[in-house]
């Protein structure tokens, strides 16, 4: 089930987020948040662009989108993230959640929506692209995790 997220879904989001800090690559945050912290970056944003999707009654997945700039001319623009528990990977999850984010991007008059990729990750790239996204940036060697220089992509779709 896709729904809003509330406030009292942060420590959720949370968990599944410091998946991702501690054993990858995908983001480039390298300390866990706890739930407060969660709670603040939903407050901070539109919450009809934060999405749970929910399995049996818990949480597995989140995505969100947030404005790409803090320029006005910018405010047609937004960058999308999905993040998925490693367990409930390759099951359309993300998908569901990223085609009812987009529809909602495109009525709220978002024209372009950005998705940052640390790179080599063929199986978001492949995702992405799937999504009718396209490669329009390779940044080198822009992030250090792990001991490791890391390559950021950025994939874009024009909402029609």
């Amino acid at each position: 089930m896709i729904r809003n997220v509330h406030l009292e879904d942060a420590l959720d989001l949370a968990r599944i987020y410091n998946y991702y800090i501690l054993e990858s690559t995908v983001t480039f945050e390298e300390v866990v948040v706890d739930g407060s912290e969660m709670k603040r970056r939903i407050e901070t944003h539109d919450p009809n662009h934060w999405l749970v999707f929910e399995y049996e009654s818990t949480i597995v997945a989140f995505a969100y989108a947030k404005p790409w700039k803090d320029r006005t001319a910018y405010r047609h623009s937004m960058e999308i993230s999905v993040y998925v528990e490693p367990n409930h990977h390759r099951k359309g999850i993300a998908r569901s959640l990223y085609q009812e984010l987009l529809e909602r991007l495109k009525k709220n008059q978002i024209h372009a929506v950005l998705a940052g990729i640390t790179l080599p990750n063929p199986s978001s790239v492949q995702f992405h692209q799937s999504m009718g996204f396209s490669q329009v940036a390779h940044f080198k060697e822009t992030g250090f995790k792990f001991n490791q220089w890391i390559d950021v992509g950025y994939w874009e779709r024009i909402l029609e």
